[in-house]
This record gives C-alpha cells, structure tokens and sequence, in this order.
C-alpha cells in the first residue's frame, strides 16, 4: 500500500473532521473538501487494484461500501448507545424517535459521502432537493404535516408504547395496545389482533381514550332491574356480592381518588329510578387491569343472574295486553244504496 496516499486521504479527512479557523465551516469550503478526499480515496484504491479495472467500477463499489458500512454502523450505534438513550428519556416512544433520528444522520452523511465518491457535488444535491421540493410541495406537506403532528404526539404524552387506548370514531370505537410512534404515525395493535396504522396528522383529530396512563384501575357500571315486590335490600346486597367474588374486582380498601373527589373501592349498588316495570339499581365497581373489561363485565351479571335465581328473584320486563274491541251497529259504514 502506498503511504503518501494513504497520509494524503488521512490529513483530507482530519480537515473534515477538525473546523478550524480557515474556513472549513463554510459550504462551499466542505462540499470541495469532501470531494478532494473522496477524489483521493479514489486514486488510492485506483494504485491498489491493477490498470484494466475502470475508475468508474472503482467510485461505484467505494459508493456502495460507504453505504453499506453507514447502514450496519447505524445498526451498531444504536446497540451501543441505545441503554443510555433510554436511560435518559424514560419514555420508550421518545428513546425510538432519538434512535431513529441517529441513524437517518448517518446515512444522511453516507449518501453526501456516496455521492461524492460517484462524482456529484453538495450543490448538485441541494439544488436537485430544493427543485424536487418546490415542485412536490403538494405531495410533500401532508408528509411534513404528520412530522409535526407526530412532535405534537410525543410531547403531549398522552399514550405511550405498551398503552391500551381507544381511538373513538363516529360508529363503535377501535381497542387496542400502542404497538410503535414514530413521527408520521401512531401503529396500534388491536384486539382483533389486527394492526392499525393512523396517522399522526389525524389521530390528533380524534379523541383519543387512554385506558392504562397512570393507574390501571377502571371503574364499570352495570344497571339491574329488579321487580317493585322484591326486597331492595336484599338485591343489593346480592348484586355488590356477585361483583366481590369476581377475581379482578376491588372488594375493598381506601378510597380512589380522582381528582378533588373520591369513591369507594368496594362494590357499590344504588337506587338509580323508579322505572315503569321495576327498579333499576346502578352497580359501580373497580376492576384492577382494564385489558378484559368485557369478560368481566359477563361474568359478573353472571352470578348475578345465579344469585337472583337462588333467592327467587325475578328480573322485570314489560307486558303488553292487545284488546280487539268488537264493532257496533252504529260504527258499522253506512252501506250505499
């Protein structure tokens, strides 16, 4: 191997690599530094291989090595930083997002770099982008939307990755577990074990209800009607027993707090109304973990139905009478003569 070459590219790529005072941190002054040390990168490799190999074949393959190496190198910075990164930002979607922004720096420096070893200068980039900008303006701002949108998402922090939320639409809403955020969109993994991609841009437009932010703990309500002859004191106490023996209900313990107020943790029936075919008792209980609120819920009215069945409790439903009455003489339609 040649040593003047190989000193001549090293001193290029420390200029890069150490701004001084010479004017190395101007544009012009990078993009023709970059091109010296890729043109003598190239004339070094051009002295290793033999004569009959092209120079063209040479920047091509030296484009491609850079890029591959960037993209395996991108991979292995975010093995080697990626504990710290989460160490400092607790929240996982922010830890990706900064991921993910160090590995599109380094292929951002791969592509220049590839680039230049091909031949193309930084002003022939920037003014290829800034056309292709300028003339895809309509097609790029919904994407340059979602970017700013999915800024938007990451600092409100209003679901994080692991969160069960529900994306309410106008018909039945959409359940499920945050799978990934990125800065275009939100990637949900449902219960119907289905993925759903929603745009940041739109998500944002939709309420949005977070099951499991801060505490896991979800209150439900159940109605009962009960029949006016049966003792109200005794369903109750049958209903608030039935949701007790459930394994995931809160049977009791101090109040939970939301806000300024505070409700009791056990099962709690009350008198809603005086309806017209009975009286309709509201069940309210805790549940510890809010992943399978409908299973609950049927278990519950479950040994509620079993407990009334016991105590010769029937539940009230409404009963219609039909009277067809007979037609007299007088109503009769008077017949034409």
């Amino acid at each position: 191997m040649d040593s003047s070459g190989v000193s001549a590219s090293a001193a290029r790529l420390g200029q890069l690599a150490t701004p001084d005072g010479n004017g190395t941190n101007d544009t012009n002054g990078t993009n023709s530094s970059i091109q010296e040390g890729s043109k003598e990168a190239v004339q070094t490799a051009s002295r290793l291989l033999p004569e009959w190999v092209p120079e063209w074949w040479v920047r091509t393959v030296l484009a491609i090595l850079v890029l591959a190496l960037a993209w395996y190198g991108g991979k292995l910075l975010v093995r080697l930083v990626g504990r710290r990164v989460a160490r400092r930002f607790r929240r996982p979607s922010v830890s990706r997002a900064v991921l993910r922004s160090m590995r599109v720096a380094v292929m951002f420096l791969a592509v220049l770099t590839a680039a230049a070893l091909v031949g193309v200068g930084l002003d022939d980039i920037l003014l290829s982008v800034t056309v292709l900008t300028a003339a895809a303006a309509v097609v790029i701002s919904p994407i340059l939307g979602s970017i700013i949108s999915g800024l938007f998402v990451l600092s409100d922090q209003s679901y994080e990755i692991g969160d069960m939320i529900e994306v309410v639409d106008a018909g039945d809403g959409t359940r499920g577990f945050v799978e990934d955020i990125t800065f275009q969109y939100t990637k949900i993994f449902t219960l119907d074990n289905t993925f759903l991609v929603i745009p940041n841009g739109t998500i944002r437009e939709r309420d949005v209800i977070n099951y499991s932010a801060e505490d896991l703990r979800t209150r439900l309500t159940l109605d009962v009607l009960v029949p006016y002859e049966c003792d109200l004191d005794e369903a109750r106490g049958l209903i608030e027993r039935a949701a007790r023996e459930e394994d995931v209900v809160i049977r009791g313990g101090p109040s939970i707090r939301i806000g300024s107020a505070r409700y009791p943790a056990a099962p709690t029936c009350y008198i809603d109304e005086y309806a017209d075919d009975g009286v309709s008792l509201r069940l309210r209980y805790w549940v510890k973990e809010p992943y399978k609120l409908l299973a609950v819920r049927s278990r519950v009215q479950e040994r509620i139905w079993e407990a009334f069945a016991d105590a010769d409790i029937g539940f009230p439903y409404p009963h219609r009478h039909v009277v067809f009455d007979e037609p007299s003489d007088a109503d009769a339609p008077e017949r034409p003569r």
